[in-house]
């Protein structure tokens, strides 16, 4: 099979619009994610990142606009096997085991049964939890079971991965850990797409959109968008560009 075409952006956006009735849940988006990057998507409740990441998944249509997904336009069903995905309402069933799971995800995305023992192996240790393989998921704490949640995610080596609030609920060691995942994901040419709400671990990401009610306040790298509203930190600037009322055209 050949490889799939280079294309310079993860993902593009022009003009994309949901709305759910009179809510704009996101409200004419414009942006890009470079390949490569591990890229924070930030905002409180409500101010449209896992609608971005629904929209980009194909689960939903959006009112208007455009997006690519690894040069695919929306549904970008054709590059789907090249995409992992970690819901915030973690995936996993309780009534099968750790390696379990991951079988059944697998097949899901079309791998083979050689090909799933070979990476169960190897993301399971990625994530530190291979001594669990064979232990029911209902066994596993809430950390263990988000790990099992993001090696699924994993499993078959996406070239894009989208990850809807990871670290929520996690204590600081597994966070510290989940970062480390990332940073040694994006080391290989990967690209890492994280929701989060926590302004200060946005400041590990290496670009990072800020979005307010739908908005797109900002897209830049954490030292810019900081430096631009004469800030200490995310929480202030965000707050800064809150108060303008400043929105990226």
């Amino acid at each position: 099979m050949p490889a799939p075409p280079k294309v310079k952006s993860a993902i593009a956006c022009r003009d994309l619009t949901k709305r759910f009735g009179r809510i704009e849940a996101l409200g004419g988006l414009t942006m890009t994610v470079p390949r490569g990057v591990t890229f924070g998507l930030l905002g409180p409740n409500g101010a449209g990142k896992t609608t971005s990441i629904r929209l980009w998944l194909g689960l939903t249509a959006p009112t208007s606009g455009k997006a690519s997904i690894l040069g695919e336009p929306l549904p970008p069903t054709a590059v789907l096997p090249r995409i992992g995905y970690m819901p915030q309402d973690l995936a996993v069933y309780l009534d099968l085991t750790v390696a379990e799971n991951l079988a059944l995800f697998g097949r899901l995305v079309g791998m083979t049964e050689d090909a799933i023992e070979r990476r169960t192996g190897e993301v399971l240790k990625l994530v530190d939890i291979a001594d669990r393989r064979d232990d029911m998921a209902s066994t596993l704490s809430g950390g263990m079971r988000r790990r099992t949640s993001l090696a699924a995610a994993l499993l078959h080596d996406p070239d894009l991965l989208l990850l809807d609030e990871p670290t929520v609920g996690v204590d600081p060691e597994l966070r510290a850990a989940f970062w480390s995942f990332f940073r040694e994901l994006t080391a290989r040419g990967r690209t890492v797409v994280i929701t989060t709400h926590y302004m200060e671990e946005a400041a590990k990401c290496d670009l990072v959109a800020l979005l307010h009610q739908g908005r797109l306040l900002a897209r830049d790298t954490p030292a810019n968008i900081k430096a631009s509203t004469h800030s200490e930190n995310l929480d202030d600037a965000f707050l800064a560009l809150v108060r303008e009322g400043k929105v990226v055209a």
